[in-house]
């Protein structure tokens, strides 16, 4: 008997997981809170390891025509904006990680998801309230009075995931200290920055991130800045950008065409959250940031939902709906994943990989470790999780990232 699956969540992490199991045959459907399915927030980086696997789903033709492949990302001086350091991407990246580095704006990739569904597949306006588990699968509870079934609930349901404080208990939101402000302004109001190409001021107390999105069209600017803990876990506050104005003043001349052409500045509180020793249950198991909610210095918090997804279908696909046989699934997905997660998300603390050494980043020094910030990385866009997974080397994978790691990563 075929598989059903329930996603309770519809951003980009719930929606690669619905397609990747719907190409697989699994009888799955998505049920988002919202009334209408839609995507906040600005642009986003897309690394090889996830967009390798967007190609595979089939959106190779789709992003060539709204990302855009950085030729280089040059670290310029914060005062007066002469270059400092340049980190050849493009081509480049393309043939060394066997798919390209991508930069796109968040709307766009969940437009081209959410096509790879049937209408019939997605249900808005489903706020989960509850879930109960039983001998024949899960039982899910609406807030509008509706119920479903499935043999198998995933969470995709963000940061304040329902499913999460079910499966693993409350938790507490840890504040790095920092928040960013960022918004989008159209590449003919920045002149001095060349849409093919990433930018990066660093000042002493702030940094500026500028990368190209919409075919070019746009630039998504990301200042993060020291700041107090606010009230609220949130990442579209809105803020004036009067703020932005403050921060950046008497920045280099690109950075202050950013400044005058932004228009809606929005403030995101850089929060994560510890990592989980216990993602699943027999029938339940979680995703994204419902799983390992991460700061964004590594840009990895989609790739690794999109991997998440990828990895999910591949372990779902032809399980048996019975409970033995959801369990075992489950439990070879959080095997292969929850390691790998754990050391993107405590990396992306510093910009570091857990355990070296080095204390700056492409960030520091005005981008004199750029070589070495890159290397460090690496190994995530190298990650390949469905050759992984197919080529039965998830027990190996898993051995290699306690090793390096010393963590404790047995599945609950």
């Amino acid at each position: 008997m075929s598989i059903t699956a329930a996603v309770v969540g519809g951003g980009l992490g719930g929606l690669t997981a619905a397609a990747a199991l719907h190409a697989r045959g699994v009888d799955v459907h998505v049920y988002e809170r919202g009334e209408a399915l839609r995507e906040q927030g600005v642009g986003m980086h897309l690394g090889p390891n996830g967009t390798r696997l967007l190609r595979r789903l089939g959106l190779g033709p789709r992003l060539a025509g709204a990302a855009v492949r950085p030729d280089a990302l040059e670290v310029r001086a914060f005062h007066n904006g002469a270059q400092v350091a340049v980190q050849e991407m493009g081509e480049a990246w393309e043939r060394q990680f066997r798919a390209p580095y991508l930069t796109v704006h968040r709307g766009d990739l969940h437009r081209m998801l959410a096509g790879l569904l049937p209408a019939a597949r997605v249900h808005t306006g489903k706020e989960l309230t509850g879930f109960r588990e039983g001998p024949d699968g899960v039982l899910l509870e609406f807030a509008d009075g509706s119920t479903a079934g499935a043999d198998v609930l995933v969470g995709a349901d963000g940061v304040h995931s329902a499913v999460r404080r079910a499966v693993a208990g409350e938790d507490a939101p840890v504040y790095s200290g920092n928040s960013a402000l960022r918004g989008l302004v159209d590449t003919v109001d920045v002149p001095g920055l060349d849409p093919s190409r990433m930018y990066m001021f660093a000042g002493p107390t702030a940094r500026m991130l500028c990368y190209p999105v919409s075919g070019g069209r746009q630039f998504t600017y990301v200042v993060v800045v020291p700041a107090a803990e606010g009230d609220a876990e949130s990442w579209t506050s809105a803020t004036d950008r009067a703020d932005l104005d403050s921060v950046l003043a008497g920045w280099a001349p690109q950075v202050r065409e950013v400044v005058a052409a932004a228009g809606e500045v929005r403030r995101w509180a850089l929060y994560d959250r510890a990592p989980l020793e216990r993602w699943s249950t027999r029938r339940t198991t979680l995703l994204g940031d419902a799983a390992h909610p991460m700061l964004p210095h590594h840009g990895q918090g989609a790739n690794q939902a999109i991997e998440d997804g990828v990895a999910l279908a591949i372990c779902l696909e032809g399980a048996d709906a019975g409970a033995d046989g959801t369990a075992a699934a489950l439990r070879r997905y959080e095997s292969v994943r929850r390691p790998h997660t754990t050391r993107v998300q405590l990396g992306s603390r510093t910009g570091q990989p857990p355990g070296k050494e080095e204390k700056h980043s492409m960030a520091n020094n005005n981008g004199n470790n750029i070589n070495n910030a890159a290397a460090n990385v690496n190994w995530i866009l190298d990650n390949d999780v469905e050759a992984n997974l197919n080529n039965n080397n998830a027990d190996n994978n898993l051995n290699n990232v306690d090793r390096n790691n010393n963590l404790n990563n047995n599945a609950a």
